[in-house]
């Protein structure tokens, strides 16, 4: 190491939106990467199923990465990483619950073989490449959730990933205040924390008093109750278990990923389940409603999942009404609110019950206020950077940490792709590297750009006419009038006036070209476009998508 050597921080995610968490640790010849998740798609995202980070700049630095490092298994830190590994096959750490979450996910894509998984738990330290990680126990909505303390040969940095502080969590140890609080006092360097509640005060309460809240909604209840919440929340699906043993229900669960989730959960010993507890959906008409309990995804309203298809009567063996109470246990991640409130109304037209206070039946796993100045103050960090969080987040917490006696000259906000150096002597930001979003549609990784997603929405507004022509090029003749075929423009029955016309006008305007001397396809095109395209807006003010079909015929 010399004096002028330098650590390079490079957040690829999760600093400009919640989810898609990613972040590169550099040194020289070594690069360990933290996380890697993906994001729920954006509103004007039409068809897109998940967003995944662009990992361009670790493609170029290949021969560079050494592992990944993941915190826990929610989706939005490891939900990318067979996408990752499909482009870089390195070791994956993480501990024991994470990566059998993730295992069932590699088996999808065909990666079991390949993969190499390596698994750690709290206390335990690796030494990869020049780092030296050291997994530290925090609470989250999830069991074996770790912070990392990353030794690098210009000091040490603490990456929180997601916690909250819970002193009575379910079925896990509580945080490590002490480990964390005895590096702090050896020197920490840098700290890199969850923002995600840092605009909320007090403290986050802890995950058993969801108890008392079901043991209120269950007893006496002659409803089926079907509770949708993450499927990564094992604590909140023990916690339902836990409910329904009391009220002597069968549990059905539904959902791929809930079923995934909790399959390996109960395998690897972090879920309580009762032998015989546990029923097929299929069996549920074999009970009565006061005597099943559903479980499934849906939480926050996503097109396909359990509830959604339920609420639209979708779901091939599922229907709800009137003898059925939805509990949405779980807040809506920002964006998602319009996508709850259609499956509630949908519900709500079908007579169920539904209960959607998250105070009262959902206890976030991220820390609040209280909590985050609890973690400064035992951290002591000389730099700060915020992370995981909307950019709101990331200056609230900045704030935060100025108000506890940071120098603001020592905190730095992220933004994707830009990079930290860390050296002896201080921070530097020097310059970026190429960073963003690429969207999966299908089996179709990064096929869906900006171009597409624009065609999309225009399509999905004003609809598309595709007009048909023959054309003679040689003797300059239209040799049949156009056809014009509409879709999602004008209902057909009711507008053939109008298309007739529109025949006519395109005809015309191929007929003008056509006479200027105007043989080559390509152009005819693009004038048919422009031109119809301002004929159609002065009569109805829209303006469709227009695709020519012309064939080039030779008599």
């Amino acid at each position: 190491m010399t004096k002028n050597s330098k650590v390079k921080i490079i957040p690829l995610g999760g600093v400009d939106g919640i989810g898609m968490n990613i972040t590169v640790f550099e040194y020289e010849n070594d690069i360990i990467v933290v996380d890697c998740g993906i994001s729920f798609p954006e509103n004007d995202m039409l068809g897109v199923d998940l967003v995944i980070p662009d990992t361009t700049y670790l493609q170029k630095n290949a021969d560079k990465v050494r592992a990944v490092i993941l915190t826990h298994g929610h989706e939005d830190h490891i939900g990318a990483v067979p996408y990752f590994l499909k482009q870089l096959n390195t070791k994956i750490y993480g501990t024991r619950l994470t990566l059998g979450i993730l295992e069932s996910k590699l088996t999808e894509h065909g990666l079991t073989k390949t993969a190499t998984l390596v698994e750690v738990k709290a206390g335990d330290k690796s030494t990869i490449g020049q780092f030296s990680i050291e997994y530290i126990n925090v609470n989250h909505s999830m069991p074996d959730a770790v912070a990392l303390c990353i030794t690098t040969p210009v000091g040490k940095i603490l990456y929180t990933g997601d916690f909250k502080i819970d002193f009575t969590p379910i079925g896990d140890k509580p945080i490590d205040l002490g480990r964390i609080a005895d590096l702090g006092n050896k020197g920490i360097k840098l700290l890199m924390c969850d923002s995600t509640n840092s605009e909320r005060p007090g403290y986050t309460p802890s995950e058993r008093t969801i108890a008392a809240s079901f043991d209120r909604i269950f007893y006496n209840l002659e409803k089926r109750v079907v509770i949708a919440t993450f499927s990564s929340n094992v604590h909140r699906v023990q916690q339902i278990i836990n409910a329904s043993i009391k009220y002597n229900r069968k549990v059905a669960i539904t959902g791929r990923s809930m079923l995934n989730v909790v399959k390996a959960a109960n395998r690897l010993g972090y879920i309580d389940i009762p032998e015989g507890l546990i029923i097929d959906v299929s069996d549920m008409k074999r009970y009565s409603p006061n005597q099943i309990t559903l479980v499934t995804t849906g939480s926050q309203g996503e097109p396909m999942s359990g509830l959604y298809r339920m609420a639209f009567g979708e779901h091939p063996t599922i229907s709800l009404g009137a003898s059925d109470l939805v509990i949405l246990s779980a807040s809506a991640i920002p964006g998602n609110e319009k996508l709850i409130t259609k499956i509630i109304n949908e519900l709500c037209k079908r007579g169920v019950e539904v209960m959607n206070d998250s105070n009262e039946v959902h206890v976030t796993g991220h820390a609040c206020r209280e909590e985050l100045k609890i973690m400064h103050s035992l951290v002591k960090a000389e730099f700060f950077i915020p992370i995981h969080g909307e950019y709101k987040h990331l200056t609230r917490h900045a704030l935060l940490a100025k108000e506890l006696g940071m120098e603001g000259r020592n905190i730095f906000l992220p933004e994707a792709g830009k990079v930290f150096e860390l050296s002896k002597r201080g921070i530097r930001i020097n310059g970026s590297v190429e960073a963003g979003q690429i969207m999966v549609d299908g089996y179709g990784v990064g096929d869906v750009g900006s171009v597409v997603l624009r065609d999309r929405k225009h399509l999905s507004e004003d609809g598309i006419i595709i007009v048909v022509a023959s054309i003679d090029t040689e003797n300059k003749e239209l040799l049949s009038k156009p056809e014009i075929v509409s879709r999602g423009f004008v209902y057909v029955k009711e507008s053939e006036a109008l298309l007739d016309e529109l025949e006519n006008t395109a005809a015309n305007i191929i007929g003008k070209y056509l006479n200027k001397g105007v043989t080559d396809i390509g152009t005819l095109k693009n004038k048919m476009r422009d031109e119809l395209s301002a004929v159609i807006y002065s009569k109805i003010k829209r303006k469709p998508m227009i695709l020519p079909i012309f064939s080039r015929i030779v008599l």
